[in-house]
């Protein structure tokens, strides 16, 4: 007999309500709502600190059907404000399922909703662009639901970075995963300042893989503090919020790039090097969330199929002449990748680290391997 569920809703702030069953933690919480057209890697993306403040809608129908495990977490914790599915599977199964998606939902204390129209939703999310949104579950309270959905102030002006941040350095050694488990890093060549925006796991995994013994640090820490440090490169995380709010990074970034250290920027770290190096940001209509976005290489002619997770963008039209374009958004020509002109430094939209996948723009990693090996042969 299928089990019965208790009730749950999502309010949007247009007053839009969509009626479904609770299938995580009993409460309320809101937050900005977008969709993610991935496949897979649903745990990776609840832990993913770059979903901080947003609640997540997942296009593909069935979500939960191999579980959750202790390996995918891409953080310590949970991130994201709730999750949206169209059905949750009676049954799970998978070799490394060590609980279900429901009851690590409820484990966790994350407030999701399953069985409601996910592709109306989208539709709505794609046509008025990313809104706020509330999600109710157990006791519900529609009209309430919808003054807590238009109560949400939005992200643009949020700087989530120092919120979803490390409160003290620590050093990082776990390389890739294999199929008996993650394996330990190769012995180091190069040190690596990585600032912690909201970094992903996989990201410092990769790094790792490479030769690089990583110094994760509080997004808030000085320029000063990383020289000291005496670091072969720098490298810019991931993370949550508007970039522009960060002064504290940009100032930092800023003083790092006219050292002339190395430095590589993923995602919010993407934008936050554009913003030290002159350039603007902008709020998107309703994101790039997704695992199969087509991006063009613009020196190579190359197109990768990317992983993205962002809600600000780089304004393409806003480049100072010592910012040059590298990468493009296939699907709407948005900027995806800028590399300065003057010192060694370039970054990326996307996530080339994607866990589970895709990996096409993974050669970013050795890009930046490569450029600190050039940089210390120049000064050598």
């Amino acid at each position: 007999m299928l089990p019965t569920l208790p009730p749950a809703i999502l309010a949007l702030a247009d007053g839009t309500i969509f009626r479904g069953q609770a299938i995580g933690a009993a409460g309320s919480t809101s937050g900005e709502v977008v969709f993610n057209t991935a496949m897979t890697g649903y745990q990776e993306i609840l832990t993913d600190p770059s979903y901080c403040r947003q609640i997540v809608t997942l296009t593909y129908p069935h979500i939960g059907n191999v579980g959750c495990n202790a390996d995918d977490f891409e953080s310590r914790g949970n991130h994201a404000a709730g999750l949206v599915i169209r059905d949750l599977p009676i049954r799970a199964e998978s070799w490394r399922l060590q609980e279900t998606l429901g009851g690590y939902l409820q484990k966790h204390g994350i407030v999701a909703i399953a069985g409601i129209d996910t592709r109306k939703l989208t539709r709505i999310l794609r046509e008025k662009g990313a809104q706020a949104g509330c999600l109710m579950a157990g006791e519900v309270d529609e009209t309430r639901a919808v003054a807590e959905a238009r109560a949400f102030p939005g992200l643009a002006g949020m700087d989530l970075a120092k919120v979803v941040s490390t409160t003290t350095p620590y050093e990082w050694s776990t390389g890739k995963w294999s199929l008996t488990g993650y394996r330990p890093a190769p012995v180091a060549q190069w040190h690596v300042v990585a600032y912690d925006f909201g970094v992903k796991h996989n990201i410092l995994r990769m790094l790792a893989a490479r030769g690089c013994r990583l110094t994760v640090v509080p997004a808030q820490t000085s320029a000063a503090e990383v020289l000291d440090r005496r670091p072969d490169g720098v490298f810019l995380s991931n993370g949550p919020g508007d970039p522009e709010p960060c002064d504290y990074a940009i100032t930092a970034i800023r003083e790092l790039l006219a050292a002339g250290l190395p430095t590589f920027g993923i995602c919010l770290g993407h934008q936050l090097l554009a913003l030290a190096s002159g350039a603007r940001t902008l709020k998107m209509k309703f994101g790039h969330h997704g695992a199969n976005h087509p991006v063009k290489d613009l020196r190579t002619g190359q197109v990768l199929i990317t992983s993205q997770n962002h809600g600000f963008a780089v304004d393409g039209d806003s480049l100072p002449d010592n910012l040059l374009a590298t990468h493009a958004s296939l699907f709407d020509g948005s900027l995806q990748g800028i590399a300065r002109s003057d010192v060694p430094a370039f970054s990326f939209q996307g996530h080339p680290e994607a866990s589970p996948g895709p990996h096409d723009i993974s050669y970013l990693f050795d890009r930046f391997v490569t450029m600190m090996q050039d940089t210390k042969a120049q000064h050598a």
